[in-house]
């Protein structure tokens, strides 16, 4: 007699229990229908391969649950396929409208790449006009050369020339200054011959140009310091209206500008060291045109006479 409810049980420990119960009544009606045409053997042969079908079930079940997750994890992985889908629907519009960008530019870079071929058609005939011009300049270079090698020579023969002016120099400057020493020497003579001459006319001109009485007259070196003087060619301490006046003259043959501003210095020296009032004469041999100027303009308390005029004024009565 077959066992329905072990079969039952081992049917349900390898599958779902609606399987279970259907497997077991489909035996149930097998058995009934074979027990009486197949041997106990065949019978156990039967229930084996039953067996192997419910395992055979399982395995499809746990297949079909595989595949079930698989199922899943696809659906997982297409709906992140058609969210990358999307960005990259998005990136090939950013993508198309950057092409486009890029074809203007394109566009804009042929019409540049045009003009600068242009431009450097223009500048390579430049060069070549440049190039020409180099070349002049070179041959220009080259003849200048030659006119500096020339002028380097000349230059030598003038510093040559110049060495032979400069000794030439040398020998006349000494001679030049031999004749100042000389005429310097002259130039002192004469102004003493002048003051030696008139020296005894002066008691009787300093009276009348100034109206006093000197009291001395003489030629006199006045210090203002152990290394500072002045040498007074006349100098005359004189008495005019009860005080004492200071009288100086000064003896040039020919007098000059140089002449009339050392004077006029000693003069305000003089008046600063004696601390009283100081008048001053100038004699000469001549006065040119430009002196006379001098005097009358920018000198005109420096009397001025000539040598014949001191002995006729001298000599004049006085009034």
């Amino acid at each position: 007699m077959l066992n329905t409810f072990k079969i039952y049980q081992e049917l349900m420990a390898r599958m779902d229990q609606a399987a279970a119960e259907t497997l077991t009544n489909i035996l149930g009606q097998i058995y009934e229908d074979l027990k009486n045409t197949v041997t106990q053997q065949d019978f156990a042969q039967l229930k084996a391969v039953v067996v192997e079908l419910a395992e055979a079930q399982k395995r499809t079940e746990q297949r079909v649950a595989e595949l079930a997750e698989a199922q899943k994890r696809t659906e997982q992985r297409v709906a992140e396929l058609a969210e990358a889908q999307k960005r990259t629907e998005e990136r090939l519009d950013r993508l198309e409208q950057t092409v486009a960008e890029l074809a203007e530019a394109q566009k804009r870079t042929e019409q540049r790449v045009a003009e600068l071929a242009e431009a450097q058609k223009r500048t390579e005939e430049r060069l070549d006009r440049l190039e020409q011009t180099v070349a002049e300049l070179a041959e220009a270079q080259k003849r200048t050369e030659e006119r500096l090698d020339r002028l380097e020579q000349t230059v030598a023969e003038l510093a040559e020339a110049q060495k032979e002016t400069e000794r030439r120099l040398q020998d006349l400057i000494g001679e030049v200054k031999d004749i100042k020493v000389q005429l310097g020497g002259l130039s002192m003579a004469v102004g003493y011959g002048i003051e030696d001459k008139l020296m005894p006319f002066m008691h009787r001109f300093v009276p009348r140009v100034y109206g006093a009485m000197p009291k001395i007259v003489e030629r006199k070196n006045v210090r203002y310091s152990k290394d500072s003087f002045d040498e007074v060619n006349i100098y005359m301490e004189a008495i005019k209206d009860g005080q004492q006046v200071l009288i100086v003259g000064e003896c040039k043959a020919h007098p000059g500008k140089k002449d009339l501003k050392r004077f006029d210095a000693m003069l305000s020296r003089l008046s600063d060291h004696f601390k009283m009032p100081v008048q001053g004469f100038i004699v000469g041999y001549a006065f040119s045109p430009e002196i006379e100027d001098l005097l009358a303009q920018r000198y005109s308390h420096i009397k001025a006479f000539k040598t014949y005029e001191i002995e006729r004024i001298a000599a004049e009565e006085v009034v």
